[in-house]
């Protein structure tokens, strides 16, 4: 897939790693970029840049109304960039963690798995495409200080293994995007090397147009995830060649 003349649909474009990817998608062509943002107002000087191909979209992906009126406005992509998240420090112990970590669920993982069953039958339509999941070095490996965010990512990274198994015949390419830490308004505060937002999506955009299914933007952690990634890979294609058979009797069962 390339990202030239394609259109593309950001999730939490207003800043980090969405508006990174804006940018780039911009320079390498893209024919329309539609910025999903809570408040559109927070891209209207980045859409003055170019607004032909930039077009705001109110999305909070928490609430369908939201992605049902997206599908509406944006019915003509054929790339999603699941990117909004958020992130809650601290402990297990916090007194308000349960209330942070179905946040975390909500905006983590519900909202790239609303955003997948309301866009990919619009992907498909339209020829295929691509839906790029923008997961966490914390979803492959518990990382300390934050301990349900890792849960979070955990998800998005299986629903992006589920959701490329079950696209993959209906031409939709789904990739899964494993940052470590990245200069960005979330980790502002975390003491530690971070990569520049626009590195991330340069390195999704080369790895989108080589047809490769993960990606990994930190050099120095990149290691790490190829040996994680080799293993959780083999062992699904075996549960998938073993319980395909199971799954189809399964189907026609309910079916009759």
């Amino acid at each position: 897939m390339k990202a030239r003349d394609s259109v593309v649909l950001i999730s939490g474009a207003n800043r980090g790693i969405g508006k990174g990817f804006a940018e780039e998608f911009l320079k390498a062509g893209a024919r329309k970029i539609y910025l999903g943002t809570r408040d559109t107002e927070a891209v209207r000087d980045f859409v003055a840049q170019d607004p032909e191909r930039l077009v705001p979209l109110q999305l909070d992906i928490t609430y369908q109304c939201h992605i049902k009126a997206a599908a509406r406005n944006a019915g003509d992509i054929n790339i999603l960039i699941n990117n909004a998240g958020v992130l809650h420090g601290g402990s297990l112990l916090d007194e308000d963690r349960v209330k942070k970590a179905h946040q975390e669920m909500d905006v983590n993982y519900f909202g790239p798995l609303a955003m997948i069953n309301e866009f990919a039958p619009i992907i498909e339509a339209n020829g295929g495409g691509v839906i790029a999941n923008v997961s966490s070095v914390a979803g492959l490996v518990a990382m300390p200080g934050m301990p349900t965010y890792s849960t979070s990512k955990a998800a998005v990274h299986f629903l992006t293994l589920e959701a490329r198994m079950e696209l993959s015949g209906l031409g939709i390419h789904v990739m899964g995007i494993y940052p470590g830490p990245v200069d960005t308004d979330m980790v502002q505060g975390l003491a530690m090397p971070k990569i520049p937002p626009d590195e991330v999506a340069r390195e999704t955009i080369r790895a989108m147009e080589s047809g490769e299914s993960h990606v990994f933007p930190d050099p120095v952690l990149k290691d790490i995830y190829s040996v994680l990634h080799k293993t959780s890979e083999h062992t699904a294609g075996k549960m998938q060649t073993a319980l395909q058979p199971k799954a189809g009797k399964m189907r026609q069962k309910q079916a009759a």
